[in-house]
């Protein structure tokens, strides 16, 4: 089973599930513990190959991921705990494995908050993708790594989600890094998944200077009514570390009010 950690509230607060990105762990989420643990229980979770998960038995290793297998180890550690109902908040491809549990345990999922999220590659990302796979088994993963992180957080007020999410991605070894990157190949169709949106209210949380996925999501959600967009100025990829003090407020009044909330609205930047 994979590691996780509970903040138990009290009975009748809502959970609050967290899900890290590839390379990252459930340390990502260092910023926001304190403010959700007064609202609800937490549960952080260090996905398979990640963190305190990198000793996952053998029989239940397998040499080929899929965001279905992900999920299910997710879903697993929610019938542990006996969790029948929670928010899921996930960051960036963190936000995939989400909308892949939304289509297993939908019913399960009282919202979603998105984060950087990541529907669609444009010419760019597909550029730097592709080159990833011609190296990956050449250059060090790290190295790679490296790259993908400025690339995606490139402007110097990114400096401290890069520098979060390298440290982390150290904790990987080669071979789980190349098991993680084999799912870039199954993006195109999850990216298809995230057309069709499901009935469970969802928000997401994008950077104006994520210059690499906000632009779908604008497009993507234009008539959405269970969706909601929060675009926070002067900021890139990884919200929830560059304006943690807006990601906690903005998202801890959605979670408690999110029925009410309008479509798309900004904050400004502290």
């Amino acid at each position: 089973m994979l590691y996780h950690k509970t903040y138990f509230l009290e009975p009748k607060a809502d959970w609050v599930v967290f899900v890290h990105g590839a390379g990252g762990s459930s340390a990502v989420w260092f910023k926001q513990l304190k403010a959700f643990r007064i609202h609800f229980n937490v549960l952080l979770i260090d996905l398979r190959g990640h963190g305190k998960s990198v000793n996952l038995s053998e029989s239940t290793q397998h040499s080929n991921y899929s965001f279905e297998l992900i999920a299910k180890d997710i879903i697993e550690v929610l019938d542990h705990l006996k969790i029948a109902e929670a928010h899921f908040i996930g960051v960036s491809l963190g936000t995939l494995i989400i909308r892949q549990l939304g289509d297993m345990i939908g019913s399960r999922m009282r919202t979603m908050i998105l984060v950087g999220a990541i529907t669609h590659f444009n010419l760019k990302s597909r550029f730097w993708v592709g080159l990833g796979r011609m190296f990956k088994n050449v250059l060090p993963y790290m190295w790679l790594y490296r790259l993908f992180a400025f690339v995606i957080m490139p402007a110097k007020n990114h400096a401290e989600s890069r520098n979060v999410f390298v440290k982390e991605a150290q904790k990987l070894c080669q071979r789980e890094f190349l098991r993680w990157y084999k799912l870039t190949g199954q993006l195109s169709s999850l990216f298809i998944k995230f057309q069709v949106h499901l009935p469970i209210p969802t928000l997401y949380v994008m950077g104006e200077q994520d210059y690499m996925f906000l632009d779908p999501i604008k497009k993507m959600i234009k008539d959405v009514q269970s969706a909601a967009l929060l675009v926070v100025a002067e900021c890139g990829h990884v919200v929830n570390i560059e304006k943690a003090q807006v990601f906690n407020d903005e998202v801890i009044e959605y979670l408690l009010s999110y029925k009410n909330k309008s479509l798309i609205f900004s904050t400004k930047p502290l």
